[in-house]
């Protein structure tokens, strides 16, 4: 088995490292496409091993199983190009938020009869084998290719397959609940550090704090809110504590955010479905190299004004061209 990734940011820096720590799948066995050669993350993908290339075709064809890894956005111009490519082997597995198993299939259709797509959320913490992941199947998809994506995405950490209603929500709470976490232990630290602690220590004990919590739950039968009353002693320290979070509003806003990250990802499916990418929405840096690849085309102003749109990766088009 050979596995591809359609772009090598975070995600697919986060996946590879995941997969060959468990020993799932050998480093040179992995091909990995970008148009940008100079990120942080392909940097750390080569010096694993893995195949790097400005092509998406070309990591189509060298893999089994290809893993969608770039913006929601971008999601319909990939599938313009890579199409004609996929072939009955291929099973495609989506990680863009928002983007639906229907809309992919609905593209691979035009070329392939029975395109096998997957469609999963996960997170970053698959880095270190302690992943969230949740899975759906498309209308051509196996049975077996369900086992399979199992089989990798658990060697990384939890895996479950859920209905693809679901999944949107999974991304505003596990999808998204690691930078929560990060930003939480970041707040920790800063108090530990105001009450005088050095700032090493203070981030230690808080991420220890936070690590003995979840392992606490998750090894226990017992509801969170029992495991937090089993902490606070009648008139101490921590009852005390978490008045001023109630106080605050920390339930409320947690619940807020994991709602308004679901809301970001249905509206990032209504981009995606426009077809349609405003140049100032990528980083100039990028955008320069981008624009040099064979076949990108700019439709509308490329400086960003009124209403414009990248095509990226289409071969069937090159230069830039005017509506």
């Amino acid at each position: 088995m050979s596995v591809g990734f359609i772009g090598a940011g975070q995600l697919a820096h986060a996946l590879v490292k995941g997969f060959t720590a468990a020993g799932v799948i050998a480093a040179h066995r992995i091909t990995a496409s970008s148009p940008d050669t100079d990120l942080p993350t392909v940097t750390g993908l080569r010096k694993m091993g893995v195949n790097l290339t400005t092509s998406n075709k070309e990591t189509v064809n060298r893999s089994d199983v290809l893993f969608l890894a770039v913006k929601p956005h971008i999601i319909p111009f990939v599938l313009d190009e890579i199409g004609p490519d996929i072939e009955d082997r291929h099973l495609i597995v989506s990680c863009a938020a928002g983007v639906t198993i229907s809309s992919i299939e609905k593209k691979l259709l035009q070329h392939r009869s029975a395109p096998r797509v997957m469609r999963c959320m996960t997170n970053t913490p698959v880095v270190v084998r302690e992943g969230a992941t949740v899975y759906a199947t498309g209308t051509h998809a196996e049975v077996e290719d369900g086992k399979l994506l199992e089989q990798l995405m658990a060697s990384v950490g939890f895996c479950t397959e859920v209905e693809e209603d679901l999944i949107d929500a999974v991304t505003g709470l596990s999808g998204s609940g690691p930078a929560y976490a990060f930003t939480a232990l970041d707040a920790l630290a800063d108090g530990g550090v105001k009450m005088g602690l050095p700032r090493r220590l203070a981030v230690r004990l808080g991420a220890q704090a936070l690590l003995g919590a979840a392992k606490m739950l998750l090894d226990s039968e017992q509801h969170p809110g029992q495991l937090k009353d089993n902490v606070c002693s009648p008139g101490g320290a921590t009852i005390h504590a978490l008045h001023f979070l109630e106080s605050g509003g920390f339930r409320s806003l947690l619940i807020n955010a994991v709602e308004a990250s679901c809301i970001r990802t249905r509206e990032l499916q209504f981009l995606a479905d426009q077809e349609r990418i405003s140049p100032a929405a990528i980083k100039k840096t990028t955008l320069d190299k981008v624009l040099q690849q064979p076949g990108v085309t700019v439709s509308g102003d490329a400086s960003g004004n009124g209403r414009s749109g990248l095509n990226l990766f289409n071969n069937r088009t090159s230069g830039i061209k005017k509506n």
